[in-house]
């Protein structure tokens, strides 16, 4: 499989990227009209997530039809548009695939509902009563997993919104027609793929209740996953293109499988461990301040772990279900700009492939919306009426919102001080995040000290030094979990990488002479270095090399 290491994907959320007709929605030709801005940051792949027809009940990841292009962001002419636009600029264009489900607006399901018993193979459906759902599982998006069709007397699965039915994919006939969509896309120019909770894909021959959880330990990970994903790479050929599968609740024997090149089932994979360390008990929907001990422990599992196996991981803060990472671990205003800047420094410095979420690259932060009416996300709306159902007023409950929410992150991208930041003309599918006048593109795309220009550094840095890209990691004892530091080695080069995590200044005693190294990156101009003595400023990041 193709190496990848010295690469950096951006992720584009088209409905909030840029509108180019002036409805108020983000279309392909916005996309287009930002590929100079994109080659500017230096990134190598944009991936685009979902713009096939679709409801729109779960922003595009319940898909009606594979193989063609939504009216709402252009035509398939665009699209082959900017595969060749993106192309003249050496960008790849990555699309998501979301495989695990479709819409119950697409053909096969509503063949399935007509009767067809082929069709109905393509899904999961059971034999029931109405009484009696087939298993105790919770969707992830709130509720039973299971729908029950009454014209039928069956269940069907649905472990996300009810609008998205899980396909069969222990039914040959389902992979193969999930292979001939990958072939479309590879014959039209596209130079990789995202899978969408890929892992969820083989279920239990036999479902059982869940009583430790909602489900996921029997699905996650399942049967057949690995032969299932072989053989979709190597029937499709794929196995030289970059593609990350995003796999959920997943464990990291499974990921070094995955990702392993010998394998050839994906180039790396997607965990999210890392961003639970802030949920009390577990659970998303009740707020903590980040555990960093927990953070710092969790990434040396799986940097070492995925090290040992010849594994290989993306890394990433943010994406499009996730909320703005200043905004949770940072500081959205005094330190703003250090410890955005920290925090991507702390990430594209590890082993793995980087992903910068749209908007990540000027520091955007949540918009803290005071209003449930101004949220759009079924996950968000279900989950503020199972809030108020726990007994939450609706303060706390817009207050959990605010923090949690996957809106915070689909609000529109910030590229000037003007009406709606530049995003459109017209009034914006969802509201702006009311900073755009301080915090967006045009203020930092030719400021040598900004965000932007950090991160124009980072992906430099890391196409020029085969100690970030190929490096092996070792993570350093520091004697605080509020910062957090490691080493990369290649031949005879060392880099140390040492982030502050908090607002507050701290000395780390290193075993290290550090005068025998030289900084090549900081937040600050000036750091504090005392033989093997440093002196971290509030949120300060330090790269020193040897």
């Amino acid at each position: 499989m193709a190496d990848f290491s010295n690469k950096v994907v951006y992720q584009i959320y088209p409905k909030s990227f840029q509108d180019s007709n002036g409805d108020g929605f983000g279309d392909l030709r916005g996309v287009i009209s930002k590929l100079d801005y994109l080659k500017t940051l230096g990134i190598d792949y944009i991936w685009i997530t979902p713009v096939f027809p679709s409801p729109q009940r779960d922003n595009g990841y319940d898909v009606a039809d594979y193989c063609a292009i939504d009216p709402r962001f252009g035509t398939m002419e665009d699209m082959e548009e900017l595969i060749r636009k993106a192309g003249e600029r050496e960008i790849g264009v990555m699309l998501d695939m979301v495989f695990n489900h479709t819409s119950t607006s697409h053909e096969w399901f509503q063949r399935a509902l007509a009767g067809e018993e082929k069709y109905q193979n393509y899904y999961i459906f059971k034999d029931g009563t109405p009484d009696r759902r087939p298993t105790n599982w919770e969707s992830k998006f709130g509720g039973p997993a299971w729908e029950y069709v009454p014209e039928l007397k069956k269940w069907y699965l649905h472990l996300f919104d009810v609008t998205q039915a899980d396909l069969n994919w222990d039914n040959k006939e389902v992979r193969e027609e999930l292979k001939k969509v990958v072939r479309f896309w590879k014959e039209k120019g596209v130079k990789g793929f995202r899978f969408d909770v890929v892992n969820l894909i083989s279920k239990p021959e036999v479902m059982e209740d869940d009583f430790e959880g909602d489900g996921r330990r029997f699905y996650s990970d399942g049967p057949h996953i690995h032969e299932y994903l072989k053989e979709l790479a190597g029937d499709t050929g794929i196995t030289d293109m970059v593609t990350v599968g995003e796999m959920s609740s997943t464990t990291l024997e499974n990921c070094i499988r995955y990702s392993n090149p010998d394998e050839k089932e994906m180039s790396m994979c997607f965990n999210f461990h890392h961003l639970k360390v802030d949920y009390r008990d577990g659970d998303k929907w009740k707020l903590m301040e980040p555990d960093r001990a927990a953070l710092k422990e969790l990434f040396e599992k799986w940097q070492c772990g995925m090290q040992e196996g010849g594994g290989w991981n993306a890394l990433f803060w943010c994406n499009h279900d996730q909320p703005r990472i200043v905004s949770r671990m940072g500081d959205e205003n005094r330190y703003w700009k250090q410890s955005a800047k920290m925090l991507a420094a702390m990430i594209h410095l590890m082993r793995g492939t980087p992903y910068i979420y749209q908007g990540e690259e000027i520091g955007m932060t949540n918009p803290h919306f005071d209003d449930i009416s101004k949220y759009r996300d079924v996950e968000s709306r279900n989950y503020y009426r199972i809030l108020l159902e726990r007994g939450e007023t609706k303060a706390e409950a817009l207050r959990i919102l605010s923090a949690r929410s996957r809106d915070n992150s689909r609000t529109p991208m910030q590229w000037n001080s003007s009406r709606y930041a530049g995003f459109s003309e017209v009034e914006p599918w969802i509201d702006t995040a009311d900073n755009y006048e301080k915090i967006n593109a045009a203020e930092q795309i030719n400021d040598p000290d900004s965000i932007f220009s950090f991160y124009r550094e980072l992906i430099r840095l890391r196409r020029e030094k085969e100690v970030i890209s190929r490096g092996n990691i070792e993570f350093l004892e520091t004697g605080t979990a509020d910062v957090f530091a490691y080493k990369r080695t290649h031949g005879n080069t060392e880099l140390l990488a040492l982030h502050n995590l908090t607002e507050t200044e701290k000395e780390i005693q290193t075993e290290e002479e550090l005068e025998t190294f030289r900084k090549i990156l900081g937040n600050y101009e000036e750091s504090i270095i005392n033989k093997t003595k440093i002196r971290l400023k509030p949120y300060e990041t330090i790269a020193l090399e040897k």
